[in-house]
């Protein structure tokens, strides 16, 4: 073992050390011996355990240590610490900006026990008012995060998107007449991106001397494309193509590889033309979006002529799950309220704030919950005819039931119902909480319905088809949580939702303003699982979604 492993390895027993409370002048002790073990003139691994023993700051003790940590490779009492540490925890340790004392908080205080849950927690803003944090310290810890994630090699769509973009728009002013276009993942809008696949009609030297004469320098030339990493870690594949096959090689670049068996069925060649469009209709078919080119039932839709009518950001009319400085938000009720009536043009804004369970996120007591109701009636006379609908997130506690009272439950214009801990169950256990909550007479819309953060986090394991049945059997809106980093419900249980009848709300979960534009994400992946405006309840007009949430509450009091 080198010096620089074996101080690592002294530097994380001092941590955990500290991270379980244990005495203060040996933690200084050990993390002195991480420093000097570090600066040693020679390698410790072949030094004597007398030699070490005479080194200022060691002693005998820590050289035995020392030696027991090179013959077995492990420590007794780092063993010890780190199988009373959940593993996530332990991976916070090495996040640039959290020291021990700051970990045991988000552990303890806040319940968060893993590096993507940190990160969600960045994005609801939870951490500001934790003792020792602030916003700054939030953005950097955030920062650190998505930095570690990013090297990973994998990214939420999200985290591509701009410089994606950004980096097309730079070949379409290098190659002005050539054509160029997404394909591959990123063109069907696929959540999680291994590689940003590009297609370009020009030549390979040319597009090698634009990447040379550009910031990047180092890229793999394979036999049609050119292979590169840009500062970000985000790797490009560029596809060279001649202009007369540019439609047919995007198309056949475009779709998963089950699409394009199932197209070389109808054809087993698939013929050259001038647009997808025209490729798709000399097979028989209609033209397939590229978010449905998955493999699917696609095919089967487009020779019936069924395919849907997607969805588009311009078909919302309104947002729904929102927070507020009520709670967890960073901007208020009203600030919340303008932007989606200047900004964003909608008609009706729907303001679910934690309910009182939620302490972590300064759920709403029911005294709070009337504070709001007051401002909100405020408001609505103030910016009608856009209106605010008084809308509550209330956990799913453990048993399955709501937190509030019925009386209280009953007085919302709606309730999304969602699970915040006890994350850990079964599938069974998992399935009967969620199946409860849902035949909660006063449950209209299920949250986030696996829990999941992409890249972080796997949702707590359900019975898909169970939830949506009892859904549909109990008139419960399913949630798309439009946040990158859950797109909850997965977009390949759309089309089985809402062949079952089941409405999908494409619910942003934002805490700040700048969250709301997160509705964009939620579209994506409700095109990619077939959704339409008309089945899609936040693309309702602010006239039939009031009678929407009026016939359902009708319902509860019949």
């Amino acid at each position: 073992m080198e010096n620089k492993a074996i101080a690592r390895i002294f530097k994380l027993l001092s941590q955990l050390m500290e991270l379980h409370d244990q005495n203060p002048f040996r933690i200084k002790a050990v993390a002195s011996v991480s420093f000097k073990i570090d600066k040693l003139p020679f390698a410790v691994s072949t030094a004597s355990l007398e030699a070490l023993s005479e080194q200022p700051g060691i002693g005998k003790s820590t050289a035995e240590k020392i030696a027991t940590l090179i013959q077995t490779g492990s420590i007794p009492e780092l063993d010890e610490l780190i199988d009373k540490t959940p593993e996530g925890v332990l991976d916070m340790l090495g996040i640039k900006g959290l020291g021990p004392k700051k970990v045991q908080i988000i552990w303890k205080n806040l319940g968060i026990e893993s590096v993507g849950e940190l990160l969600y927690a960045c994005n609801e803003n939870r951490l500001v008012e934790a003792k020792g944090f602030g916003l700054k310290t939030q953005e950097d810890i955030k920062k650190a995060i998505e930095f570690s994630i990013s090297n990973q090699g994998r990214f939420l769509y999200a985290k591509v998107e701009p410089y994606a973009e950004a980096f097309l728009q730079g070949l379409h002013q290098a190659f002005p007449l050539a054509k160029v276009s997404f394909t591959g993942d990123y063109r069907r809008k696929v959540e999680i991106i291994n590689t940003v696949n590009i297609i370009l009609s020009a030549k390979m030297e040319e597009i090698a001397h634009f990447l040379s004469t550009t910031k990047h320098t180092t890229f793999e030339t394979l036999e049609t494309s050119l292979l590169f990493s840009d500062e970000f870690g985000i790797k490009y594949q560029i596809e060279c193509t001649i202009e007369d096959r540019f439609f047919l090689d995007l198309l056949l670049t475009t779709g998963s590889e089950a699409h394009i068996e199932q197209l070389k069925q109808i054809k087993s060649e698939v013929p050259c033309l001038a647009s997808e469009e025209a490729i798709y209709h000399a097979l028989g078919l209609n033209y397939i979006e590229p978010e449905l080119r998955e493999g699917l039932d696609e095919i089967v839709l487009a020779k019936q002529h069924k395919l849907p009518q997607l969805i588009r950001f311009e078909d919302l009319k309104g947002t729904l799950h929102n927070h507020s400085t009520y709670s967890d938000g960073v901007h208020s009720l009203e600030q919340m309220a303008l932007y989606c009536k200047n900004e964003l043009g909608l008609s009706y804004l729907g303001i679910c704030d934690h309910s009182k369970t939620a302490v972590y996120a300064n759920g709403l007591s029911m005294e709070r919950v009337q504070e709001q109701w007051a401002e909100i009636d405020r408001l609505n006379q103030q910016l009608a005819p856009f209106k605010i609908f008084k809308g509550i997130e209330s956990d799913i506690l453990g048993d399955g039931s709501l937190d509030y009272p019925d009386d209280l439950l009953a007085k919302f214009d709606f309730v999304v119902a969602s699970i915040h801990s006890n994350l850990k169950m079964d599938e069974e256990r998992a399935t009967q909480r969620l199946l409860k909550a849902i035949e909660n007479p006063y449950t209209t819309i299920l949250g986030h319905p696996t829990g999941r953060l992409l890249l972080s986090r796997s949702g707590y394991p359900i019975d898909y088809q169970k939830i949506i049945d009892a859904c549909a059997a109990n008139g419960v809106v399913i949630e798309i949580n439009a946040n990158p980093l859950r797109l909850d419900l997965d977009w390949r249980w759309h089309r089985y939702a809402l062949e079952k009848g089941v409405l999908l709300s494409i619910n942003p979960d934002a805490h700040r303003t700048e969250g709301l534009m997160d509705m964009q994400y939620g579209i994506y992946v409700a095109r990619k699982g077939g959704l339409s405006p008309e089945k899609c309840l936040n693309a309702f007009s602010l006239a039939d979604i009031e009678a929407h949430f009026y016939n359902r509450k009708h319902q509860k009091s019949c």
